[in-house]
């Protein structure tokens, strides 16, 4: 094989209380083509980086390659999207490298690049997972849609950690760790309805806000206008609301809330395939 095409769906994570842990793939891809190459090719340093740990990890013989991509996810936005790209590296290489590792393996290589696993769970294995560490507990995702508002600004991961506090209140912490638990047991039983009210966060939105003010107006209009809720995607800045019925009133509830026409709404489903490789 000298060549292979790896298409891996977006991600929506931390679910407003499930930090670091949750989160769901979504039906918006990046496709990322591996192909060789006779002479050693410059890369980015995202590529470089998941190619270096894939040859030391497998003891694989190193050869040169190109890497390309065709970008439907926003970068930098809260949706995953160099979870995608890690992702499909891992996967090309391992299909020209004869597949020494697993699935599971390739997630576990690319949550340890990412620094945590809630997108590069749900990229890899589809639906709604929960991710502690390199153990993944996934569940398949029906009838729901997604609104995302997509602002016209970025967030970087790392600047959004910066401003996060060391310490929290035992109570805040226990209201999350219900929110959460709430919100699993919702997906795990596929009754969506038990979603409502379960969103609010107290680890990390309230002080990202700071970068996204916002962030709770468009949550409220959103549960106004019938979402069972709404959340922060990641760092930001992408403002996800989840809904059973009339996604495009609650599309239109977000952006009036935004006060700018320079966001970009999608509305979407759930992928529960992960990560597809060509036969």
């Amino acid at each position: 094989m000298e060549k292979v095409t790896i298409r891996v769906p977006a991600s929506t994570s931390n679910l407003g209380p499930g930090f670091d842990c949750l989160g769901i793939a979504l039906r918006i891809y990046n496709r990322v083509t591996v192909h060789r190459a006779k002479d050693r090719q410059r890369q980015e340093k995202i590529v470089e980086q998941a190619t270096d740990l894939f040859f030391k990890r497998t003891k694989r013989r190193r050869f040169a390659f190109f890497c390309s991509a065709v970008e439907k996810i926003p970068r930098c936005r809260g949706l995953g999207s160099s979870a995608t790209i890690r992702l499909g590296v891992l996967h090309g290489l391992n299909e020209l490298c004869g597949r020494p590792l697993d699935r599971l393996s390739i997630f576990r290589l690319c949550a340890e690049l990412e620094g945590h696993p809630d997108n590069a769970a749900p990229s890899s294995f589809g639906g709604f997972t929960v991710a502690r560490g390199e153990n993944v507990q996934r569940f398949d995702i029906f009838r729901l849609k997604f609104v995302l508002l997509i602002p016209d600004f970025e967030i970087r991961t790392s600047s959004a950690r910066k401003i996060l506090p060391a310490k929290i209140a035992v109570a805040a912490a226990a209201e999350n760790i219900g929110n959460s638990s709430v919100i699993t047991a919702a997906f795990a039983a596929r009754n969506y309805e038990n979603l409502r009210g379960a969103f609010v966060d107290h680890l990390h939105q309230p002080f990202r806000q700071k970068l996204i003010p916002i962030l709770p107006r468009v949550i409220a209009a959103a549960e106004r206008a019938g979402a069972l809720g709404a959340f922060l995607s990641g760092s930001g800045s992408t403002i996800c609301a989840v809904a059973l019925r009339n996604p495009r009133r609650v599309a239109a509830a977000m952006q009036r809330a935004a006060r700018s026409t320079a966001t970009k709404i999608i509305v979407t489903t759930a992928d529960n395939r992960g990560v597809q490789i060509p036969n």
